[in-house]
């Protein structure tokens, strides 16, 4: 199946049906229409992620659920024939020809009706016919209709378009409300002058330009004028509590209300911003000297980490092992922001027994060649019998351990033998004589057992890569949780452990269009699940500033400028509350009336290693319930940008394709 198809698929199972769209036929038809042939060039990857998409001429193209919803609360059968008040992008009306008998369409513009019948012909669309007309009068001479769409919003239903519905005839249109809140509003004709009108609760529509995502929420006032006493932003203001500067051993004190958790999750918005990486090294200071905390474990790879994890604990280096972080990208953890927190770790570590050290370690799964060589070269010592026939199962992934990518895709070819059984062969007995191992050097066994689980599951991710990108996200992230349970496993009943991870993997994805949409789990959310109260998940956001990304995979990095945060994201609250830096406290019974004012979701925004600012609503921007996802929030208004160490990048292609989080 082409890879497009798989995503509209994809699309349709949990963006419409998902969310109670049963009607068979309208799920096929979307499944039937190539979306992403109404779309610029520039936004075509987007095609299939579930948001309403601008187009050049300054429509935009719905979401999918909101054309399935409108088709079916008119209740379009095959033979019906239909008027569509409006071409708009033309989608609505090529979803609805896969159904009705006959589709027309009354568009007043020419420009726009030439566009869309471009996008129509792009698509293959031929069965919807445009004539020039007034939208809001329709084609009294056409009718009458079965069913007429009015994809607009207006403040009431157009008389003359009533007057064409035949009998039981239905008309389908979202109203403005008082508060400018957008109601699906549905019009059966039950006669010849007798019209039935239901209100079929939200739209589900993006709000038109100038309402504000909130309906109801004043809107924003001048630049620099205190907010409104009841508005979102002043109740963020009173609520949050400053932040001291981030050299200053307060900044970790205020964070001590989260010294009773098992694991403290620690995100950032972007992988490239210097004040989220010190702001992570202050936070997991204290909670070493002062909490007890003896494990941090980072979004990086474990063998990679595993070389900073030997030097920290003043342990000598692996033989043959080469320098970590190497690989695209490589600012992400070598930068001086990081570099300075490891140097303060190994100064904690000097002169402390190995039980009472802390260490550092890698939770990703990315780095599979030095993987493999890790569990080979720990067999070696330990049983060479183990080692021969281990050497032969990895010997499946040997010719992909440098490009693991290329093993995903030709494992869908048919007849292609993949290595699945092989390798999760080799870990299951690696654990089945975890005592026997052990016995001789605990940290090494460990050490073995993260890189066989590491070379398992990446074989399932890469596999994974190209059936489904939710598939491949919970893979890894499924991974990274195991592996933090197994070092808090290995580390005893006291053992306490600080994630860094970004704000995509350590929030609730279950409270995010992640989960909700995507069917997409994380870290965080499977912390929440397993630890309970005992997993403190606390994000980080910024408003406008610098950030070390690149433009594309596998390029250089480069410092570009943050866009302003978008006027309907909570992001955009939290500057215009005024307060520059803070720590909003966001569990049940904390601020209370803020928070329940706060749960209605919003968009939030997430800078990968890539950093796209002409498409930042659609490749930066999800909608997310904060309070729901965090249990506290960072915030730095004015951020700037990692400054990265120097090294040469070792050649090899990228391994955070496909989400660079």
């Amino acid at each position: 199946m082409p890879d497009t198809e798989r995503k509209r698929d994809r699309m349709v199972e949990w963006q419409v049906a998902h969310r109670g769209i049963r009607d068979a036929e309208i799920l096929m038809a979307l499944r039937t229409v190539p979306r992403e042939a109404f779309l610029p060039a520039a936004l075509r990857e987007f095609a299939y992620e579930g948001a309403e998409l601008p187009l050049e001429d300054g429509e935009t193209l719905p979401h999918p659920y909101v054309a399935a919803r409108m088709l079916q609360e008119a209740g379009i059968r095959p033979g019906d024939r239909v008027l569509q008040a409006g071409i708009g992008s033309g989608y609505l009306a090529a979803v609805a020809s896969q159904i009705a008998g006959e589709v027309l369409a009354v568009e007043p513009e020419e420009a726009a009706a030439q566009r869309a019948m471009a996008r129509l012909a792009a698509a293959g669309c031929t069965r919807v016919r445009l004539r020039d007309g007034d939208a809001l009068h329709g084609l009294p001479s056409a009718g009458p209709f079965d069913a007429i769409l009015i994809p607009r919003a207006g403040a009431a239903i157009p008389q003359p378009l009533l007057e064409q519905l035949d009998l039981s005839g239905r008309l389908v249109m979202p109203v403005e409300g008082p508060m400018r809140e957008l109601r699906l509003v549905r019009v059966m004709r039950a006669g010849a002058n007798r019209f039935e009108e239901e209100d079929l609760g939200e739209a589900g529509f993006v709000p038109p330009p100038g309402l504000p995502s909130g309906a109801g929420e004043p809107p924003p006032g001048p630049v620099g004028a205190r907010p409104a006493a009841d508005s979102l932003p002043e109740l963020i203001r009173a609520a949050a509590e400053p932040l001291p500067a981030l050299d200053e051993p307060a900044f970790g004190a205020l964070f001590d209300r989260f010294a009773g958790a098992r694991v403290v999750l620690l995100g950032e918005a972007s992988h490239g911003t210097a004040e989220f990486y010190r702001a992570r090294a202050a936070i997991t200071r204290r909670l070493i000297e002062s909490h007890g905390f003896n494990i941090v474990a980072v979004e990086a790879a474990w063998p990679d980490a595993a070389s900073l994890d030997r030097h920290v604990r003043h342990r000598p280096a692996s033989p043959g092992a080469e320098p970590p972080f190497r690989r695209f990208p490589t600012w992400m953890w070598r930068n001086t922001e990081m570099a300075a927190f490891v140097e303060w770790l190994r100064g904690w570590n000097a002169g402390r027994p190995p039980e009472r050290q802390a260490s550092f370690h890698g939770l990703d799964l990315y780095n599979l060649s030095a993987s493999i060589e890790a569990v080979l070269g720990y067999l070696d010592r330990v049983d060479p019998e183990a080692a021969a026939v281990a050497r032969q199962r990895y010997g499946c992934l040997s010719p992909w351990a440098v490009e693991p990518q290329r093993y995903g895709r030709l494992a869908l070819s048919s007849g292609y033998a993949t290595c699945e059984e092989a390798v999760a062969r080799t870990l299951r007995e690696l654990l089945e004589h975890k005592l026997d191992y052990a016995r001789g050097d605990g940290e090494s066994f460990l050490d073995a057992a993260a890189n066989a689980r590491l070379v398992k599951n990446a074989e399932a991710y890469y596999r994974a890569m190209y059936y489904s990108g939710a598939e491949s996200w919970n893979l890894r992230d499924t991974h990274m949780f195991e592996t933090l349970c197994a070092l808090l496993e290995a580390k005893g009943p006291q053992a306490k452990a600080v994630v860094w991870a970004h704000n995509s993997h350590i929030g609730d994805a279950s409270k995010t269009e992640m989960g909700r949409e995507r069917d997409e789990l994380n870290i965080g959310q499977l912390c929440r699940q397993h630890f309970g109260e005992a997993a403190a998940l606390i994000g980080f956001g910024t408003h406008t500033g610098t950030v070390a990304c690149a433009d594309d995979w596998d390029e250089p990095m480069v410092v570009k400028r943050v866009n302003p945060s978008r006027p309907d994201s909570y992001e955009r609250l939290a500057h215009d509350s005024g307060a520059g830096r803070f720590l909003l406290d966001l569990r049940e019974g904390q601020h209370q009336r803020l928070r329940e004012r706060l749960l209605p979701e919003r968009l939030e925004r997430f800078i990968g290693v890539i950093y796209r600012p002409d498409t930042e609503r659609w490749s930066h921007y999800s909608a997310c319930s904060l309070p729901q996802q965090f249990d506290a929030y960072v915030w730095f208004d004015e951020t700037t940008a990692v400054t990265p160490l120097p090294t040469v990048r070792k050649a090899g292609a990228e391994e955070t394709y496909p989400f660079g989080l």
